[in-house]
Formats: C-alpha cells, sequence, structure tokens
C-alpha cells in the first residue's frame, strides 16, 4: 500500500515538472541604460534552457528613468517576445515600482530582482525547482557579501538586527526583494492596499510555505547604485514605522517612567522645603533638566511625527504609481 502511495506521489511530481509554466520576472529600473543589454543576455543563458517546460517574461518597470532606459528596452523588444516593458510617470521609488511590476505580471510564478545581476539569476533554476515540489516563497539569500562596501556590509547587518528585534513579523537577514512567488501569494500581496510600501516586509507577513537557496552577491555589471546613504537611511525608516509601532509603545514606557519619576522629584522638593528649609536654586541644574525633558519631548514628537505623516499619506489615498504606458504586456489570466 505504502509502496503505491510512493508511486502515485512520485507520478503527480513527475507531471507537475512538465506541465507548462510562465515565470514573470519584475525588474524595476531606474538610469540603468548600461545594464538591459547584459542582463537580458544573461536571463536568456539561464532559461532557455528551460524551456518548454518553463517559459518566462521578463517585466521591465522604468522608473521615471532620464537616460536611454526607455530606448535600450524597446529597442530589444522588437526582437524578443519575452521582454515587456511598463513606463511610469515619474520616479516613484523602488518599493512602488515593485508594486506596479507584480500587478502586471502575469506569470504562474513572479520574480522581483535587480538588473545589476547583482541578484545572480543561476539560482532561477534552483528556485524554480523548489516551487514545483510545491514550496510557495522561495527566498533567495546572500552569504557572501564581500562585493559590498565594509559601512553597506555593516550598516545592513545593523538594520536586520534593529528591524527584527522591532518588527512584530521579522524578515529573514540578508533576504532582498529576490525571491519568488507563487501566483497565490502575489494575488494576496496585490490585495494588500497599504501606500507606504516596504515589500519585504509584506513577502514576509503574508506567510505560505517558504524555502531558501543561496547565492554570492557578485559586483554591478555596469553603472553605478542610485541608493546613496541618505537614500538607505530613509529607506530603513519606511521599514521600521511601516512594519511595527514598538516605537510608539517605547515611548508610552519612556514617558510613564519619567513622569513617575518627576512626581517623586517634586514630592521631595517639596519635603525638603517644609521641613528642612529652600537652599537657593542652581542654574546649571535647572538648565539641564530644561534640556533634557524638552530634547525627550522633542524625539518623542519626531517618532509620533513619522507616524502621522504615514496616516497622512494613507488619508489622502493617491495611487501608489502611475502608468504612462505599457508595451508588450500580455493579458492577465
Amino acid at each position: 500500500m505504502t509502496g503505491s502511495f510512493s508511486a502515485r506521489s512520485a507520478q503527480k511530481n513527475k507531471r507537475d515538472f512538465q506541465t507548462p509554466k510562465l515565470v514573470s520576472l519584475v525588474v524595476p529600473v531606474f538610469n540603468e541604460q548600461d545594464s538591459i543589454g547584459k542582463f537580458v543576455e544573461r536571463i536568456h543563458e539561464v532559461l532557455d534552457p528551460m524551456a518548454p517546460a518553463t517559459d518566462y517574461q521578463i517585466v521591465f518597470v522604468n522608473d521615471g528613468s532620464q537616460d536611454a532606459t526607455e530606448f535600450a528596452i524597446r529597442s530589444l523588444m522588437k526582437n524578443d517576445a519575452h521582454i515587456a516593458l511598463l513606463n511610469l510617470s515619474r520616479n516613484f521609488g523602488k518599493d512602488s515600482a515593485l508594486c506596479a511590476g507584480l500587478e502586471h505580471a502575469v506569470g504562474d510564478a513572479v520574480i522581483p530582482m535587480d538588473v545589476d545581476l547583482q541578484d545572480a539569476p543561476e539560482v532561477i533554476p534552483e528556485m524554480i525547482v523548489k516551487w514545483r515540489e510545491g514550496t510557495q516563497i522561495v527566498n533567495a539569500r546572500r552569504v557572501d557579501r564581500s562585493k559590498d562596501s565594509w559601512i553597506k556590509q555593516r550598516s545592513a547587518a545593523a538594520f536586520y538586527k534593529v528591524f527584527n528585534s522591532l518588527a512584530e513579523r521579522p524578515i529573514p537577514a540578508n533576504v532582498g526583494d529576490y525571491r519568488l512567488l507563487d501566483r497565490q501569494v502575489v494575488d494576496v500581496v496585490r490585495e494588500i492596499g497599504e501606500k507606504s510600501r516596504f515589500n519585504k516586509s509584506i513577502f514576509s507577513w503574508v506567510g505560505f510555505d517558504t524555502a531558501e537557496v543561496t547565492f554570492q552577491r557578485p559586483e554591478r555589471i555596469a553603472g553605478r547604485s542610485s541608493w546613496s546613504y541618505w537614500k538607505l537611511w530613509n529607506f530603513a525608516l519606511d521599514g521600521i514605522f511601516t512594519s511595527s509601532t514598538v516605537p510608539l509603545r517605547v515611548w508610552s514606557y519612556v514617558g510613564t517612567i519619567l513622569s513617575l519619576a518627576s512626581f517623586g522629584y517634586a514630592a521631595f522638593i517639596l519635603f525638603y522645603t517644609l521641613f528642612l528649609g529652600a537652599d537657593t536654586p542652581g542654574y546649571a541644574s535647572t538648565v539641564i533638566l530644561i534640556l533634557l525633558f524638552g530634547g525627550l519631548n522633542l524625539l518623542a514628537v519626531g517618532i509620533i511625527g513619522e507616524y502621522v505623516g504615514r496616516i497622512f499619506n494613507e488619508v489622502r489615498d493617491r495611487p501608489i504609481y502611475i502608468v504612462r504606458s505599457a508595451h508588450g504586456l500580455k493579458s492577465e489570466k
């Protein structure tokens, strides 16, 4: 009986691997004209041998590029039916561009990735194998970031540590947007209506069966990253404040402790004055207390302001992105 069941299971897995599937690669691009051709060439080298069981489309999302990125993509589209292009009306940011790609990709599975080939395409076949075996999310984890600068390595490690200590749902360390998402997962993500997007957190929050592949992060093939340290800092803040309310709760506790300490100190001063007499008040201690409590109040107001600003964006209900034009996109299922 057990042997018969195993045989049926093996036959089912065999049929699943032979059933034609479409995989969509979602690739946000911003001023990446020099990387487009090399990226497409590498994708063909990796995915063409998987035909006919696996077909693929490359959905470029042009996030308001000001160079010849759109021209480079459209010139390749003339002789390549695998390529599609979504032009946004301006630069909305990577997470918004990725959201646009997820909403327009029609594959049975979707893989967000960067065009600079630091997301190594060579692990895509391994991701597809795990997906066909039944896993709905396959994360690609970077095990070697030696090509990144020392500051970027340390800041990334610090971000994951701080984020996971605060977030309600932790995210896997050294896993970016590069992962495979089953169609069911993509449909769930599309239903999430948040305007302030931090996709790494959303991908983790939705759950589903998850597996992992690993790769060594190579150098960029061309150009330079548009992510300055200031942008990375703001991106980290967006991730924390959109994924956790812990900073607000922390200041509730801090405020409670300071209030109790203030009441205790006031009671001590009252007792001391009534029974022992008043000393001449000190200028230094007064200034220190004013600066301390004033600084803490401003810091707390700043944290509250971060949340209020995001509430403001949600209440306005403006679209996450605006499409200027679309080319080569297949009709949705």
